[in-house]
């Protein structure tokens, strides 16, 4: 039998990132758990974040969980969105609407003064009350222009270092690789294994 795990994300995005990271896993997302409410993510800390969803979810499911907080921090506005990137256009912002908004906000930044990075931070927290926590981050820049239809969030406009593609004209392989989430789960998942299997 799998051992199971929650994922305390509402975004299909990161879940289906995040299966595709834990085979042999049996992953339980927020459609399978009544009780789960997303809880205000008010750290001013991606791994604050992380800890509260990861937390709130442990506590509604029973089940080992794991959540994330991730965002991009852009050079030239002193590392912003950061923590406020899902918001970055208000409450009710869509990853349309955010893109957008950062677009509109670089539109007089050269090409030399577009670097950015994306930082994830991975939380796994246990019925025992046991927790894990690991980060990791992928430096590029800004595009001017959104490109492809993989990923989701700011993919479009990212262009990680040492590539010409942006991140959404990569194929999901490809970013997993080398993104900052996949980062973060391949320092956290065998602890969380050896934890599961104990």
């Amino acid at each position: 039998m799998s051992p199971k795990v929650f994922i305390a994300s509402g975004n299909r995005g990161k879940i289906t990132e995040l299966r595709r990271l834990l085979p042999g896993v049996e992953v339980v997302g927020t459609h399978d758990v009544p009780e789960w409410t997303a809880p205000p993510e008010t750290a001013d800390t991606f791994e604050g974040n992380a800890l509260i969803k990861a937390r709130a979810g442990c506590r509604a499911s029973g089940l080992p969980t794991v959540a994330d907080d991730s965002g991009l921090s852009v050079d030239v506005l002193n590392g912003m969105p950061g923590v406020r990137s899902a918001r970055w256009a208000g409450s009710d912002a869509t990853d349309r609407s955010n893109l957008e908004l950062l677009l509109h906000q670089l539109f007089d930044v050269g090409v030399d003064r577009r670097g950015a990075h994306f930082a994830c931070v991975v939380a796994a927290v246990f019925p025992d009350g046991t927790e894990i926590v690991r980060s990791g981050t992928m430096p590029g820049h800004l595009a001017f222009e959104p490109e492809g239809d993989h990923g989701f969030g700011y993919d479009p406009i990212f262009v990680p270092q040492g590539e010409r593609r942006t991140s959404a004209q990569m194929s999901p392989e490809e970013k997993d690789a080398i993104s900052h989430r996949g980062q973060a789960l391949r320092a956290i998942i065998p602890e969380l294994l050896e934890k599961l299997e104990r």
